[in-house]
């Protein structure tokens, strides 16, 4: 990763964190780097160095319109600075800072044949005694962090005084 991505993804993350919309930037962001990349007229826009870089970003306040604000600021950055045909690897190092931020590690399972639900909560069983984590596999959510202990010992003697 280049330093300039780190640089980039830094400023848009203590942004983001300061004003508390960490979640709202990294969905916007997101979506917008989604778009970029299915969209052939959004990339050129992005990428032809021909385009005058006031009109990209005149469009860009078009295309942006209703997105959270530091979003549509850092994008217009980014094409002001010539940078916005490195979005991808600098929204890719945002989504890691958030990530770090919010305690989330990515994990891949391949298995050779699919797991039933039984399998599955037996692997996440194992996990939890390894570690304290919080794990989401599609729709199914674990969380054996200290946090979610607590929070689960917390509420039993709640409701144990009832």
């Amino acid at each position: 990763m280049a330093v300039v991505h780190r640089t980039y993804a830094r400023a848009l993350f203590d942004a983001a964190k300061e004003r508390d919309r960490l979640d709202a930037v990294r969905a916007d962001l997101a979506e917008f780097v989604e778009a970029a990349g299915a969209v052939p007229e959004l990339r050129n826009l992005l990428r032809n160095p021909e385009l005058d870089p006031r009109a990209r970003s005149a469009a860009l306040g078009d295309i942006l319109e209703g997105a959270e604000e530091l979003v549509r600021n850092f994008l217009r950055l980014l094409v002001e600075k010539g940078r916005a045909t490195e979005l991808d690897e600098i929204a890719a190092e945002f989504e890691r800072m958030v990530a770090r931020e919010q305690g989330r590690i990515e994990v891949d399972l391949t298995t050779a044949v699919e797991l039933s639900d039984a399998e599955a909560k037996t692997i996440v069983a194992q996990i939890e005694k390894a570690a304290g984590l919080v794990l989401q596999v599609g729709s199914m959510r674990v969380d054996a962090s200290v946090r979610g202990r607590l929070e689960r010992l917390r509420h039993e003697l709640s409701t144990a005084r009832s």
